[in-house]
């Protein structure tokens, strides 16, 4: 429990130290979508081989495609919703854009560590990390110069979104480690589907439009970084 806790706090401490580097520092374009490129195709190796495959073996196929499916509906539907009818300008739409994005990552990695180590999870885990950095980096500077909010606050707020999200990911790992094979796998399929759906609609036309020449490289070589991380925590 003790490594689960702490497999949580430096995923989602990421976020602060990301929002630290907006307000501090400067992240270039062109690094940003380069970074948000390799994660998503680390992500996306990662949910395959981490938490959809599993379920395959362990359940069935219904399951699978039935709570991928889910995932990427619920996750559309919210996302249209806060894009479409809430807005998202001020501190609580700004704040529900990310956590709209971060809670599945999260949820996702605290449904794969139940029955796994750190190594097990550690593409999942990395691939999250790598992705939280640039997000909060550049949300962050945003919020301190199109809103004008001052650093103190944009750092709170970042705060208060990594504590968010790391609740996101230990009641994951908290309600569902005792449940049957069949609901731990639909789960983590929702999971799975509502990552994947955010990947196709925020994460690549983000990085497409920060570094459009490498992206494409970016995400390939976020593949293969997952699959070395997956092979060596015995993925």
């Amino acid at each position: 429990m003790g490594l689960t806790f702490a497999v949580v706090a430096i995923v989602s401490g990421a976020l602060i130290v990301g929002a630290l580097i907006g307000v501090y520092g400067k992240l270039r374009a062109r690094t940003e979508g380069f970074i948000v490129a390799l994660a998503g195709g680390a992500l996306l190796l990662s949910l395959v081989t981490e938490l959809i495959e599993p379920t395959l073996e362990k359940s069935n196929m219904l399951t699978t495609v039935l709570g991928v499916a889910t995932g990427a509906i619920i996750f559309t539907v919210i996302d249209y919703l806060i894009d479409e009818k809430w807005g998202s300008n001020g501190g609580a739409g700004l704040l529900a854009a990310v956590t709209t994005d971060g809670i599945p990552e999260n949820l996702a990695l605290g449904v794969a560590l139940i029955g796994a180590g750190p190594k097990e999870v550690a593409a999942l885990g990395a691939s999250i990390l790598l992705s939280n950095l640039p997000e909060a980096a550049s949300g962050a500077r945003s919020m301190r110069d199109e809103q004008g909010w001052s650093k103190v606050r944009v750092i709170g707020l970042w705060t208060a979104t990594a504590a968010i999200l790391s609740l996101a990911a230990l009641a994951g790992y908290l309600l569902f480690a005792n449940v049957n094979e069949h609901l731990l796998g639909f789960v983590r399929c929702v999971a799975a589907g509502a990552v994947v759906a955010s990947l196709g609609t925020e994460v690549f036309p983000k990085a497409y439009k920060k570094d459009a020449h490498t992206v494409g490289i970016a995400t390939a070589l976020g593949v293969l970084l997952a699959l070395i991380l997956s092979e060596v925590g015995g993925g």
